[in-house]
């Protein structure tokens, strides 16, 4: 921070310009667009993305990241879990193009598939092994416990699945 001639000037890293071709890259892998469509209006545990889909946590990992970078997921530590939901992009004409691409994938059969397997695993009242003790997925701005935070703070009553 210098001040010249008494106007004050914060020195700060200039953001970077979104850039189109990396959310093109990131819809461009069907895995990617599997995730993508697996966390629709939820936050869920990598350990789930690994069930449905039968790959690898590092091969998830690496997807996942690349989907960060593209700036359309967002993620969340919760002690050893990971959990991770869909972002509006910065950028106006990438949230467009991704808004059209979710609803294009809401239309596929593999990922209505892909949907129902998630929601039968999640809503078992037995998950698998690998999921026992699992953070099941919930929706965004859901807290644990069933309860949801609304705007200014007050929490009320979450409707739907636990």
């Amino acid at each position: 921070m210098f001040v010249c001639d008494k106007i004050l000037f914060v020195m700060s890293k200039p953001e970077k310009p979104y850039r189109m071709e990396t959310l093109f890259k990131a819809l461009a892998d069907r895995t990617r667009l599997r995730l993508l469509n697996l966390m629709g209006d939820d936050e869920v545990c990598v350990c789930f993305f690994v069930e449905i889909l039968q790959t690898n946590q590092p091969k998830i990992s690496r997807h996942l990241a690349y989907l960060r970078k593209a700036q359309v997921v967002g993620a969340r530590r919760e002690g050893k879990w990971m959990h991770y939901r869909i972002v509006k992009p910065p950028n106006l004409h990438a949230a467009r193009i991704f808004t059209e691409v979710r609803a294009a994938l809401a239309e596929d059969r593999e990922m209505q598939r892909d949907r129902a397997r998630l929601a039968s695993v999640c809503c078992a009242v037995l998950p698998p092994v690998r999921l026992q003790g699992a953070p099941r997925p919930r929706r965004v701005g859901q807290e644990a416990g069933g309860r949801r935070q609304e705007a200014g703070g007050r929490q009320q009553e979450a409707v739907g699945r636990g």
